[in-house]
């Protein structure tokens, strides 16, 4: 069995919110492997868990840029916060996106090899920004508009950007969509296309929850509740995570007693499209471990 070290507890804390033991608990069930412990205690404590999939894991920042019916929106990444509020390193972000919405570029190296102005690239304005900081720093990804309808775009400070594109008279309802999608995170426009990864991951840990409960009725010395119940009750959770996570089915966050459809429907407005980046989303923070740090260079020290 993998040992389970102090720097894996704190960093499933750090992800979880979940009391320490719980977290050490939980990485010996699943012996050291980090992402099955979180879905251990995603059954064990339920929403106290959920804060992991929104955990910030990098520093850097979202840019958007839209003229007309082109935008872009673009997520740049530093080694830390204090370069993401750098004014040279902000101005990097924002001709990037503009170079994305004005050239089209397919990859994120054809937008680096593209011209930034002073006779440079914008792969020669990054690199001598970093001789000058110190710091690394990428363009990590970007995702360009071009419609016939509009486009809105929201920034939560610098570090959740969205861009919507829409059909409809009210330009605010674009910004709302826009703001909602930023607060409330959704992965997919309907329920139909949430992928199919997510939903069987949902269904995983909903038949791991039945799966403790029924253990816990017989130790109990209870019936376990027959498979037809079981079935529907993991489908009811599967058809929750669905509602939760599908832009058209979440309650509007301006008005709560509205689905976003039923907004959308209210102000004749169609959601085209969207997309949503978070800073650091999906990226692994590097943990150290200073106790074995320290070990290590005693060590080195006595040798």
């Amino acid at each position: 069995m993998a040992a389970i070290t102090a720097a894996m507890v704190g960093e499933l804390r750090a992800k979880t919110d979940a009391p320490m033991m719980e977290c050490k608990k939980a990485l010996t069930e699943a012996e050291g492997d980090l992402a099955r412990a979180e879905e251990i205690l995603r059954v064990k404590l339920g929403g106290k868990a959920s804060k992991a999939s929104a955990r910030i894991t990098a520093e850097g920042v979202v840019a958007t840029y839209i003229a007309g019916g082109v935008g872009a929106l673009v997520e740049v990444n530093s080694e830390t916060d204090f370069v993401a509020k750098n004014d040279d390193f902000l101005a990097l972000s924002n001709t990037a996106a503009k170079l994305v919405a004005e050239h089209n570029p397919a990859t994120v190296e054809a937008l680096l090899a593209l011209p930034a102005g002073n006779g440079q690239t914008l792969d020669e304005v990054r690199s001598a920004l970093i001789g000058k900081i110190g710091e690394n720093m990428t363009i990590r990804r970007f995702q360009r508009f071009e419609t016939t309808g509009k486009l809105a775009s929201y920034l939560h400070g610098t570090r959740i950007g969205v861009i919507v594109e829409f059909e409809g008279a009210d330009e605010q309802v674009g910004k709302d969509v826009a703001m909602h999608i930023a607060a409330m995170k959704p992965v997919s426009l309907s329920a139909d296309q949430v992928p199919a990864e997510l939903i069987e991951k949902e269904r995983s840990v909903a038949k791991l929850k039945a799966d403790e409960d029924a253990a816990a009725a017989i130790a109990a010395g209870k019936p376990a509740q027959p498979a037809d119940i079981v079935a529907k009750r993991l489908e009811g959770s599967v058809q929750k995570y669905l509602k939760e996570v599908s832009l058209l089915n979440q309650a509007f966050v301006k008005n709560d007693k509205q689905s976003i459809e039923q907004m959308l429907k209210e102000k004749s407005t169609t959601i085209k499209a969207f997309t949503m980046y978070v800073v650091g989303e999906g990226i692994e923070k590097k943990v150290d471990d200073f106790a074995a740090e320290v070990a290590a260079q005693m060590a080195a020290n006595k040798a």
